[in-house]
């Protein structure tokens, strides 16, 4: 997405996180940082326990290791995307381009390079978690917005908007795809549901009562593109 400006606030504790690496002390290591983080941690020194592990409680994230006796990354990699939701992390070499590349291909969602930084590591942590988990999300930064789901409430530069339960869900919409186009049947899809059969129109007037309390009145905030839908520009 481009542009992305968004930050997120969540409870590590509720945040499964998988560490799989055949040297203990790179286990330790991770183990380590991520508990004092918050997160809950599960270990594994080899492919056949991760994907045992994986099996008794689906972690969220598994920071997991090319190189293993006995099922490598990649395979490890090919059997937790097919038991669920999980975001894997590789650990690679720095010189082993082609096992980027095979991995990302072989369906892994990001890498980290040897030796790597902590809080790298903690920062693609943040970025799958909040890509591919929306709901452990407290808050949403999205530019000058805060998305509270806890309280159903947006804030715009410091103040909280005064939204109706539908104003919130679609102005909440409209963010988390800011830089997209999203077409009136889109918007009446997620906000009002398959089963609406009212007019479309109702779209564009709750979009003028979003611009109006968001003092958008030249729409440059949210753009109208004719034909086509709805886009968020951030400033």
């Amino acid at each position: 997405m481009p542009g992305d400006n968004r930050a997120v606030l969540y409870d590590p504790s509720k945040v499964r996180v998988l560490v799989v690496d055949d040297e203990p002390s790179i286990v330790k290591f991770l183990e380590f940082g991520l508990r004092r983080e918050g997160y809950a941690v599960d270990t594994a020194e080899d492919g056949v326990e991760a994907i045992a592990k994986a099996r008794e409680s689906m972690p969220h994230v598994c920071i997991l290791d090319v190189m293993m006796p006995g099922p490598d990354g990649f395979e490890v990699c090919r059997m937790l995307k097919g038991m669920g939701n999980v975001a894997v992390i590789l650990l690679t070499a720095r010189d082993a381009i082609d096992d980027r590349v095979k991995g990302l291909v072989g369906g892994a969602d990001d890498y980290v390079v040897k030796p790597f930084s902590f809080e790298e590591l903690l920062a693609r942590i943040h970025a799958r978690v909040r890509n591919q988990f929306p709901s452990l999300l407290k808050q949403q930064e999205v530019g000058p917005f805060v998305i509270d789901d806890a309280r159903k409430e947006v804030s715009f530069r410091g103040e909280t908007l005064k939204l109706s339960s539908t104003e919130y869900e679609l102005l909440r919409y409209l963010l988390q795809n800011h830089g997209l186009v999203l077409s009136k049947a889109q918007i009446l899809d997620h906000v009002w549901g398959y089963d609406f059969n009212g007019q479309d129109n109702i779209v564009e007037v709750y979009i003028s009562a979003l611009r109006e309390k968001l003092g958008d009145r030249d729409r440059t905030l949210i753009r109208t593109l004719r034909g086509q839908g709805y886009r968020v520009d951030l400033p």
